[in-house]
């Protein structure tokens, strides 16, 4: 039969308060005391769970993860990295899936924290965006980190992972500028993804620096997805003169976009050259492989969850926390080459 708090407590000859409150390492527990209940541990071979210190303690040992994003990649990795951080601290990681676009979406978000008893959340994109989000979790003093696109730590914001977007689509689009393109068009991803407005102002300062205005024509609004590739890739390949390069806001994209040239018997790299963004598994299915930035989702997420239990410890909320920052690299594979006149 499985072990039991209830059986360390009655091995150890205490309650099962205390025995979480050694298990929690509270303060004010005896010396001998918790001799005693680690000696039961030890002997019954008992390896506490996120339920069990759960039990008969204030202090939750569950936290969540809500997500609404189309990248079944993204996600996947964002929850291999969260259930990592947890196994090592003992935590249980709930995952919620819903529409931020829902009206409801701030009551939903609370009712889900309090019905749940999380002792926290990780806010990915959208969510992490959403100032009214942010503000509800702080009027009910339940902790947060948020994972967003930046490079510049503030010091007003203690709970944030930092994604350097910007230097990342820098670093791609020069790499394609001194591969000898200077008719570099850029496909968009959700409006509502700060992520996408970074890469594309990486991807004009490259330009500007090199003395090229970026051409609008050249610039197609869109969405994280394959189909959103698709689109993008077959407007701008039907304009007079095409774009020589294509910047793919994500690797789904730019997979859409390499489906739409292999349609019209455009031969990748050789006559057009595309990059994506985030080194997912798309980057590496493709023919050829996709140049991208590798993105590593699963550290970032780790990253966020111990910046999390950080700000559950007790006494510590207040304390000020550096700001991780992440900036995804340059991965040259086979779908850029040089320009050919």
């Amino acid at each position: 039969m499985k072990v039991t708090i209830h059986d360390v407590a009655a091995k150890a000859g205490v309650s099962i308060k205390t025995v979480s409150r050694v298990m929690n390492n509270e303060p004010s527990v005896k010396q001998a005391t918790i001799d005693k209940v680690n000696q039961a541990m030890q002997e019954l071979h008992y390896q506490p769970s996120a339920a069990a210190r759960n039990l008969a303690s204030t202090k939750s040992y569950s936290i969540g993860y809500i997500y609404d994003n189309p990248n079944a990649y993204y996600v996947i990795d964002m929850q291999r990295g969260l259930l990592d951080a947890c196994r090592r601290h003992g935590y249980e990681l709930l995952i919620h899936p819903t529409n931020a676009k829902s009206p409801g979406i701030v009551q939903e978000v609370i009712d889900l924290v309090q019905h749940s008893r999380l002792a926290g959340l990780v806010l990915t994109p959208p969510f992490s965006e959403m100032p009214e989000i942010a503000e509800a979790l702080s009027s009910i003093n339940v902790d947060f980190v948020r994972i967003i696109s930046g490079s510049t730590p503030s010091p007003k914001q203690t709970n944030c992972v930092l994604v350097d977007d910007f230097t990342a689509a820098f670093k791609i689009t020069n790499h394609l500028l001194e591969l000898g393109h200077s008719q570099i068009a850029f496909l968009c991803g959700d409006d509502e993804h700060s992520s996408s407005g970074e890469r594309l102002a990486g991807f004009k300062a490259a330009l500007t620096k090199r003395g090229i205005n970026a051409n609008p024509k050249f610039i197609v609004p869109g969405s994280y997805s394959f189909e959103s590739g698709v689109q993008g890739a077959t407007q701008l390949l039907a304009l007079p003169n095409r774009p020589t390069a294509i910047f793919a806001c994500n690797d789904e994209i730019a997979a859409g976009a390499l489906f739409s040239a292999r349609l019209q018997h455009i031969e990748i790299p050789q006559q057009l050259s595309i990059v994506g963004f985030e080194n997912s598994p798309f980057s590496r299915q493709t023919w050829p492989p996709l140049t991208t930035a590798h993105q590593p989702n699963s550290t970032i997420a780790q990253s966020a969850a111990e910046l999390l239990f950080k700000h559950t410890r007790p006494g510590s909320v207040n304390q000020t926390e550096d700001q991780p920052v992440f900036i995804p690299e340059l991965l040259v594979r086979e779908s850029t080459a040089q320009l050919t006149s």
